[in-house]
């Protein structure tokens, strides 16, 4: 019996069809689909893989895609392929991710979910999900809503005065310290009024809510600091205070460890933290922006011997995951709350916290911060501890220093690459960095002509390394130059490896192997002439070259 090769997974579902799968069945896999990430329901292949074939009443494509988008509210319009698997036929009917709640038409709600073993399974969709899955897809901001039960009363003034003092400290937005406690609420939406009564919203109490209301009606808003030495907990402290205590906390744990060196370049002399102070605040304010408050759990940040990890309840929102994080427009699950960070000064005020984050571990010569053990249901943030590069920190403040500019955050993710693999291909720094393809171009050619970086060869084989005046800057020419050498040393074996399987060649031969212009191309043979490998039979341009064996005869004739 044949098998698809293929496992169950959260987007990949297999359902027997022998016994005629019930309408009902059908209706409620793509609900559960829709719901979750979408993906590829199979009928007609048991769970293990082998391929059974379709019950003959499942064979109309038309009718069942018709009957799915009736029986589905919202309708889903899913696209049905059919496949033939030796004389057996099989329906791949493709959901996609919708941009609502979906339900049956008899009201069933469904989203699939992974079991302790690894396989999925479809789960009812509770109430208490729905400002979750909203929030998810950007169609609902929890951080604006009333919180039930609350009162104006429950708004602490000392919170409100701490808010105003870090307006002072991080140059927030003036204006604001100029106007009165109410119209301080109203201006950063702490408040709506709701059949003439003052109402806190969820951002409102988040951010100056008094403790004991804060804990009553917001039991989310927990957070938690870990200190690891080895395996001895150093801290381990739990609470739920509001939002800027909280901050100021976890801030005052961070830099009594974060330590810092001493580094001198030239006549100036830099301070280089074990973390960059302003990516930590930015990624943990980011933690408590785009946390799902509709779900339990609190903001986690643990620092140990591997380095300094933040996670926050609720996964990435839709159209977002750590690959794309850089590229993608700025847009988050807490609108309301995430614009009030950024007016009292704490968040970055673009929107582009992320590139904050990037930028403090790469300009230490530390690599990328790493999102990727990410999942549907947790954000998760981790920078490694690993040594400063040195020698990167000073190639890049030379360069500053030169320029007068910082330099991009695509700059410096190519440079860092760079440091790392010393020479890559455009398309390889596309792929190890998870950027555009052309976004990527326009900052390597701006950066070569900077003098920052090098193009070597061309065409296909063109790769990139970093300039002779950057290693210059290290002190550590010696490098550049293996770096150059490298490519004599290849260009000379793709030439006898060609030459082996052709006999004889040209220049015109050697210049479209190595993509280069012809008289470089004369030049790599006439130094393979003049360490006599190779031997010229006829003059001209169109001079056939054959090899040499030690003997000094010519390899073209017995090779």
């Amino acid at each position: 019996m044949d098998n698809i090769h293929l496992k169950e997974t959260l987007t990949i579902e297999f359902k027997s069809d022998l016994k005629r799968l019930p309408d009902s069945d059908i209706v409620e896999a793509v609900v559960a689909f829709a719901n979750t990430d979408g993906g590829d329901f199979y009928l007609g292949i048991e769970d293990n893989g082998d391929i059974t074939g379709l019950h003959s009443s499942h064979k109309n494509t038309d009718t069942l895609t018709a009957f799915i988008a009736n029986k589905t509210i919202p309708p889903v319009s899913v696209r049905i392929e059919k496949l033939d698997f030796n004389h057996l036929q099989v329906l791949k009917i493709s959901v996609p991710r919708h941009k609502n709640i979906v339900a049956t038409s008899s009201g069933k709600l469904v989203r699939r979910r992974i079991k302790m073993d690894g396989t999925p399974e479809n789960v009812p969709m509770y109430p208490y999900e729905f400002a979750s899955r909203l929030s998810d897809l950007s169609l609902l901001d929890y951080s604006a809503q009333p919180v039930p039960d609350s009162s104006y009363e429950d708004l602490d003034p000392l919170e409100r005065e701490r808010l105003r003092n870090i307006i002072r400290t991080y140059h927030g937005e003036s204006m604001l310290l100029q106007l009165t406690d109410e119209e301080l609420d109203k201006a950063l939406r702490f408040i709506t009024v709701i059949d003439g009564k003052i109402h806190p919203t969820l951002t409102g109490l988040l951010v100056i809510g008094k403790k004991e209301r804060l804990q009553t009606l917001v039991p989310t808003a927990e957070a938690a600091i870990q200190v690891m030495d080895g395996t001895t907990l150093r801290v381990n402290e739990s609470f739920t205070l509001p939002l800027l205590a909280t901050i100021e906390k976890i801030t005052d744990y961070f830099n009594a460890w974060n330590t810092e060196e001493e580094m001198e370049i030239g006549m100036f002399r830099i301070s280089i933290p074990h973390y960059d102070k302003r990516a930590f605040r930015e990624a943990l304010v980011n933690a408590f922006c785009h946390r799902d408050y509709s779900m339990l759990g609190r903001v986690r940040v643990l620092i140990d011997n591997e380095g300094l990890t933040i996670a926050n309840p609720g996964g990435f929102i839709d159209g977002i995951d750590y690959r794309n994080l850089i590229d993608v427009e700025p847009h988050g699950r807490n609108p309301v709350l995430a614009d009030c960070l950024k007016r009292i000064g704490l968040a970055e005020r673009s929107g582009r916290g992320i590139d904050r984050i990037y930028e403090g571990t790469l300009r230490y010569g530390r690599g990328l911060p790493d999102y990727s053990q990410s999942t549907t249901v947790m954000v998760k943030l981790f920078m490694p501890n690993v040594m400063p590069d040195k020698s990167f920190i000073a190639m890049l403040t030379e360069e500053q220093k030169i320029n007068s500019n910082s330099l991009s955050i695509y700059a410096l993710m190519i440079l860092n690459c760079l440091r790392q693999q010393h020479r890559v291909q455009l398309k390889e720094l596309s792929e190890i960095l998870h950027l555009d393809n052309n976004k990527i171009k326009v900052a390597v050619e701006t950066l070569v002509e900077e003098g920052v970086i090098e193009a070597v060869g061309n065409g296909n084989n063109r790769s990139y390394i970093l300039s002779a005046k950057m290693y210059r800057a290290t002190g550590n020419l010696s490098a550049y130059v293996r770096q150059t050498d490298i490519d004599e040393i290849r260009y000379t074996e793709l030439v006898l490896k060609l030459l082996k399987e052709q006999k004889e060649i040209s220049r015109k031969d050697v210049a479209d192997l190595l993509h280069i212009s012809l008289p470089a191309a004369y030049r790599i043979l006439q130094k393979l002439r003049k360490e006599n490998i190779v031997e010229m039979m006829s003059k001209g341009r169109g001079s056939k070259y054959v090899m040499k064996n030690r003997a000094g005869n010519k390899a073209g004739n017995n090779i």
